[in-house]
């Protein structure tokens, strides 16, 4: 039985200005956050770069550098993308002006928060989530006017099937709600300062979910759907495999969610989440280059326009980095490799082929493409255009594999031993020195990369006043089907043969994971293999006529969302539930007392002072278990060493040693000396100084504040610790100044930033007292 149809026409008009809006936001924004990008990469071979100032410091631009290329280049040009491509892939205008304003505008807003907030050092110094809790509600609010105005438009379109890069806008808009709620739950202290519900091991775990996936599903899946539509656009060619696509969805959006704990490998995480996110991470090969094969192989037939058209070149070279950086990070997600090349430059060349090589050069074709249509005329410059192309192209070849050569040397020089079993490379800034050279070349490649960008954006000015802004209205017919009797309901849909099995294939898959579980799981797959019987017998008319199964679902956008829903969320519950509703074992000494103690009123205040100054952005605390770190620093890191740590700090970079012994290591007058002037110390030091800190007072009055906000969130503080806080504050800032005294520092004020850092300093790797027992704190927080 078939459907009834009747075809009318209607005339739409495209809402082009907010497109134009994020375009010009995403050029402005890229070029910022590029030239932050350059500035702190000169800083590791010229440290005066600084100007001992404290909103200048590598620590605090660095975030602001990767918020600016995620969230405001790639963002912004994520966001144009979409908006253009949704409203002629659903034959409609976006369903609301407002919320179209409300998100352009929030989000510029949101950015130039960050800009302001993150150099001043207000953050929460988790990677890619650094931003305080006030600016996370804001981001949460715009993203929900944008997910409301995105489904709204895809209830009212007047395309009855959805296309492929509208799939992976679902994917993008459902995930990403998911991941940033969950990963920023915090409670506040004050206006600026929160800190998270989740600690340890939990943070560390709930953090990389977030992490990956904000890679995956910001800065991979979107551009992937911006691919499926411009790519064809500019070559003028269909997509090569509507099957092709079909896959790389499905696979890409269920296998991603599960390979966070990649960039955990060989840390205190326990082995079984390890092997979870190496195994899912090799297994996204498949799909990524399913993906990326299907983006280039649209061009067969086509191949000649590549010389002449910059649009085609950015193009086809974004997509090939694509190829190369899901290459790249399933190789390092192996335990080997990445025993080798985790905290060194290599990761960071691998990040910068995708931010810059994916989703740069995605972004400059996008942009070639777009704005003379937007604004009715012709790109000014081909030859301009075709010089940004090759600037961009050898900036970030040089620059990668400078990172290439520089992190290998690195990882090699850290486990070099000598014929008696000592280390050969003992002095940290000589090894690190030794790769000035690949420094200097990543900022060369580095500023050719920008000096692209501002190529590009002279370009598109200039595009730009040549034209006007137009506006574009269409003619579309729109096709009404009525659903014919006997055709399955949405409700049906999802309980069809093809859902039900899939659901038993996943459920079969966490056994692999969860051996513990693994009859309970092996009843439900019984269960549900009756279920998808009978559902077979019930549904068997889904695959009448000459619809796919597949082809239904696209023209039920709810069902869609449900699955697309189902598909991510089932691997972030396998890979998150287990690590956050266990109960925390704390280990006991002989004396029956808490090996890991919580901070104290002064430590807890000077790890905030070394939050705030973004000492995690050069140092890890995590000792992994190998004989060379063990060499180094000493015994390799226990997962209760950091359970009351609200952030964590394991950290993944290391252009200075791990901190995670090195209260035993030095005393307070070291320290002392060090942040002062790090060169008095290692005349080869490229560490900023911080003379502020001698200068500035720490606020004592919260440190009460904040203890209480972590006795809620489990930490075992008592009421009496809560009353003395600023007592003890007070008491052990005057050890500690005691102790500069009795080692030659004297006139230290108690009340000073750097007394609290020191006291925190001195704390890291002093809870190593024998363990005699185990006490289990309820709730697992």
């Amino acid at each position: 039985m078939h459907s009834a149809t009747v075809t009318e026409t209607r005339r739409v008009v495209y809402d082009d200005a907010t497109v134009r809006g994020f375009v010009w936001a995403s050029v402005i924004w890229g070029a910022i956050g590029l030239l932050v990008g350059l500035v702190i990469a000169l800083q590791l071979s010229f440290p005066f770069l600084s100007f001992d100032t404290s909103w200048l410091t590598f620590g605090r631009l660095r975030p602001l550098h990767t918020n600016a290329v995620i969230f405001a280049l790639v963002g912004n040009m994520m966001f144009a993308g979409v908006y253009y491509s949704t409203q002629r892939l659903l034959k409609t205008r976006m369903a609301s002006d407002l919320l179209s304003k409300v998100h352009l505008w929030g989000w510029q807003l949101i950015i130039l928060g960050a800009a302001v907030t993150l150099p001043l050092g207000i953050t929460q110094s988790k990677e890619y989530a650094e931003l305080e809790w006030f600016l996370d509600i804001a981001v949460v609010l715009v993203w929900v006017a944008f997910a409301v105005n995105f489904f709204w438009s895809l209830a009212i379109r007047n395309e009855k099937n959805l296309y492929v890069a509208i799939w992976f806008y679902i994917s993008t808009v459902l995930t990403i709600a998911v991941l940033y709620i969950v990963n920023n739950l915090s409670l506040p202290i004050t206006g600026t300062k929160s800190y998270g519900v989740f600690a340890g091991a939990q943070d560390a775990l709930t953090q990389w979910w977030y992490g990956h996936n904000a890679v995956a599903f910001f800065l991979t899946t979107p551009i992937l759907g911006i691919m499926y539509y411009f790519l064809p656009k500019a070559a003028e060619r269909p997509i090569f495999s509507y099957r092709l696509s079909i896959v790389h969805f499905w696979a890409l959006v269920f296998i991603y969610i599960w390979a966070g704990p990649h960039h955990l490998l060989n840390t205190a995480l326990p082995d079984w989440a390890q092997s979870l996110g190496m195994l899912f991470s090799l297994m996204l090969w498949a799909p990524s280059w399913g993906g990326m094969l299907n983006g280039l192989l649209t061009l067969r037939g086509a191949y000649h326009k590549v010389r002449t058209d910059p649009v085609l070149k950015f193009f086809v070279a974004g997509v090939t980095f694509y190829g190369m950086a899901t290459f790249e990070g399933p190789l390092l997600s192996i335990k080997a490799v990445s025993g080798l090349a985790h905290y060194t430059d290599w990761i960071i060349g691998h990040v910068h082929s995708g931010a810059l090589g994916w989703n740069g050069f995605m972004a400059a074709g996008m942009f070639y493409w777009l704005v003379p249509k937007l604004y009715g005329t012709k790109l000014h410059s081909t030859k301009l255009a075709d010089y940004h192309f090759w600037l961009g192209m050898i900036g970030i070849l040089i620059y990668v594999a400078a990172m290439w050569v520089s992190g290998i040397s690195q990882g090699l020089m850290w486990r070099a031993e000598t014929a008696d079993g000592g280390l050969q490379y003992t002095d940290w800034s000589a090894m690190l020195n030794s790769q000035q050279m690949m420094y200097y070349v990543r900022s060369i490649g580095g500023g050719l990369y920008l000096v692209g960008w501002l190529l590009m954006a002279y370009n598109l000015v200039v595009t730009a006043i040549s034209g006007r802004a137009v506006t574009v209205e269409s003619e579309v017919s729109v096709t009404r089907t009525e659903v014919a009797p006997g055709e399955p309901s949405t409700l049906g849909i999802l309980g069809s043969k093809p859902v039900v099995i899939s659901v038993i294939g996943m459920v079969a898959a966490t056994m692999f994971a969860m051996p513990s579980i693994g009859l309970a799981v092996l009843g439900l797959v019984l269960l549900l293999g009756v279920v998808a019987f009978a559902a077979g017998m019930l549904f068997k008319s889904t695959h009448q006529g000459r619809h796919t199964w597949h082809e239904r679902i696209e023209a039920r956008p709810l069902a869609f969302t449900l699955l697309t829903l189902l598909a991510v969320v089932v691997g972030g519950v396998y890979e998150l539930l287990p690590g956050l509703v266990t109960d925390k074992a704390v280990p006991l000494a002989a004396n029956g007392e808490m090996c890991v103690k919580p901070y104290t009123a002064l430590e807890l205040t000077g790890r905030d002072i070394y939050v705030r100054e973004g000492c995690y952005v050069c140092h890890s605390q995590m000792i992994r278990p190998f004989r060379e770190e063990q060499l180094r620093y000493g015994a390799p890191s226990r997962i209760e060493e950091s359970m009351w740590d609200h952030p964590f700090q394991w950290g993944s970079k290391r252009t200075g040693p791990d901190l995670a012994r090195v209260g035993t290591k030095y005393n307070e007058a070291w320290h002392w000396d060090h942040m002062q002037n790090p060169r008095a110390v290692f005349p080869a030091s490229i560490m900023p100084a911080y003379p502020w800190l001698y200068g500035d007072r720490a606020d004592q009055a919260i440190a009460g504040d904040k203890m209480a906000v972590l006795k809620k969130l489990g930490t075992p503080y008592s009421d009496e610790q809560l009353q003395a806080a600023v007592a003890d504050y007070k008491g052990q800032a005057a050890t500690v100044v005691g102790n500069l005294a009795s080692q030659g520092k004297t006139g230290a004020d108690p009340d000073s930033e750097i007394v609290a850092l020191i006291a925190y300093l001195m704390r890291l790797g002093r809870n190593l007292e024998p363990v005699k027992g185990q006490a289990s704190l309820q709730g697992g927080k």
